[in-house]
């Protein structure tokens, strides 16, 4: 397997699946702008759509793929039965906590959005919304199992697919709702549920031939079934410690009118960088690592663990300097039309920019974290990722009165790039981490390219301004060719200064 031709088509399906998504946001974001229907059915999305990150997008995989892999090697047979317990013991679990949100569906929403609590209309209404989208979490989180079965046999481009059909589920909702004077939240939240259906029957169609479920509802359950649901809940909590921070500043957001729409769209525009700097090169890593870990193969294990830390700061590094530079033009080309006014552009883009420092450090601990978990080490990164949400709770809490709800992606960035070092100290001590001084030269070649691209990103921003302003109605059009300029440089110089060499990231194994 090649690391950066996996991680490249895990990101092209990514890629798609969050540019729908952003025609999805912008489609919502004319149509219910920073309103109450809009921070409303954020909360209720909110909640399911944290967990289909934390599921779909590498945390249950952390989970899974090791354990599983480790029973497959031995035995294919016993690999078979062990996916059957863990399917049926999940859909049981899911079902259970499916039925008790929909029961105390208020409860819930008082514990995630407290200060909808002053306006009974919004309570009342993401209330309403919640019930209709969190079914939605049983079939995303069923999905999630079978793209970990497909992960593990090295196939990625269907489970990196799959979302695809949530975005375009609610673009059709969208437009659906337009040309029959719909309620617009309601009818997206129809869509959630609906896609989440679409979704499982599809990965489950595609994963037909390596698995096929026969589903066994015994409470015994062997020891290595019982020891994955053991490590299943920290490695939850630790490998999706960025979302929980998102779902903590929800929380200390919904005090504050619109805040938690203009986290919603900043934290939209940021995931795709994410995504492709740390879900994509961790989801791709982890099982040749666990291989690797598991056959002890020691100079294999410090060639993934090198080749992951370049790949992440290759994409993270240069996303982080385009969105501190350019979080207005990218807010306002994406999102400045209809009901999104001046001011909510403004707002969004400062909070994208706060997110914007901290996109390395979002990225890393996807990469850092998966260190432990290819060892079915679980409870050091859900240690690390308690203190880190602890952090960010402290420093949110302390100056929310103070500065309003840009506190949010402030604490969210300071505190996970303390979770970075945190990592690699105590990664560094337990000499699990085995990276090459060839890694501090491919950083200095990432650096110079990243200045590079900023330089030519300035200039264009500056030259293009009468076309990026929020009352251009092509605003997207210029944006698009000024990041795709930019882009196709900043690869050509990376290419240029011997970065991008496909037999580099070679990892067979």
């Amino acid at each position: 397997m090649n690391l950066l031709s996996s991680a490249s088509v895990f990101s092209f399906f990514t890629l798609i699946s969050r540019i729908l998504g952003y025609l999805r946001d912008i489609l919502i974001a004319i149509f219910l702008g920073a309103s109450i229907f809009a921070d409303a059915f954020f909360v209720a999305f909110r909640l399911p759509n944290t967990f289909r990150r934390l599921f779909a997008e590498g945390t249950f995989n952390a989970a899974f793929i090791p354990s599983y892999t480790s029973v497959k090697i031995v035995d294919k047979k016993k690999g078979k039965k062990f996916a059957d317990d863990v399917l049926s013991s999940l859909l049981l679990i899911l079902l259970f906590i499916v039925t008790l949100v929909e029961i105390f569906t208020p409860l819930l929403i008082y514990i995630i959005a407290p200060g909808f609590l002053d306006d009974q209309i919004k309570f009342n209404l993401a209330v309403e919304l919640t019930r209709i989208t969190f079914p939605f979490l049983l079939f995303v989180s069923l999905s999630s199992f079978f793209a970990g079965i497909l992960n593990s046999n090295n196939k990625f481009a269907a489970a990196a697919a799959a979302p695809i059909i949530l975005n375009l589920v609610l673009i059709l909702s969208l437009i659906y709702s337009f040309m029959q004077g719909l309620d617009y939240a309601k009818q997206l939240s129809y869509g959630v549920t609906m896609a989440g259906i679409i979704q499982l029957f599809f990965l489950m169609y595609v994963t037909k031939k390596f698995y096929k479920p026969d589903l066994n509802f015994s409470l015994k359950l062997n020891s290595k079934v019982k020891f994955f649901f053991k490590k299943l809940l920290p490695s939850v909590l630790s490998s999706g410690v960025t979302q929980i921070n998102i779902l903590v500043g929800t929380i200390i957001a919904s005090f504050q009118t619109g805040a938690v729409s203009y986290l919603y769209y900043a934290d939209r525009v940021y995931q795709i960088n994410l995504a492709i700097a740390g879900i994509a090169v961790g989801t791709v890593s982890l099982p040749v690592l666990s291989k690797a870990f598991k056959m002890k193969n020691v100079k294999k294990i410090s060639n993934i663990q090198n080749k992951s830390f370049e790949l992440s700061l290759l994409f993270s590094i240069p996303a982080s300097f385009g969105l501190i530079i350019a979080s207005n033009e990218i807010v306002n080309a994406l999102f400045g039309y209809g009901s999104f006014s001046l001011n909510d552009v403004e707002m969004t883009s400062s909070a994208l920019k706060f997110f914007g420092y901290g996109v390395p450090a979002f990225a890393l601990i996807k990469i850092l974290s998966n260190f432990f978990f290819a060892r079915d080490n679980t409870k050091t990164p859900f240690y690390i990722s308690t203190f880190i949400v602890f952090l960010n709770i402290l420093i949110s809490v302390s100056f929310f009165n103070r500065i309003g709800f840009i506190i949010i992606p402030i604490a969210t960035s300071i505190s996970t790039w303390v979770g970075v070092f945190i990592y690699i100290y105590v990664l560094s001590n337990k000499k699990i981490l085995l990276l090459k001084n060839q890694l501090i030269k491919t950083f200095i070649k990432i650096i110079i390219s990243t200045f590079i691209m900023s330089s030519i990103l300035l200039f264009s921003l500056d030259k293009f301004a009468g076309y990026l302003d929020y009352n251009y109605n092509y605003k997207a059009v210029y944006l698009i060719s000024i990041v795709s300029f930019v882009g196709m440089f900043y690869l050509l110089s990376c290419y240029l200064l011997g970065i991008l060499k496909l037999k580099n990231y070679k990892t067979n194994l």
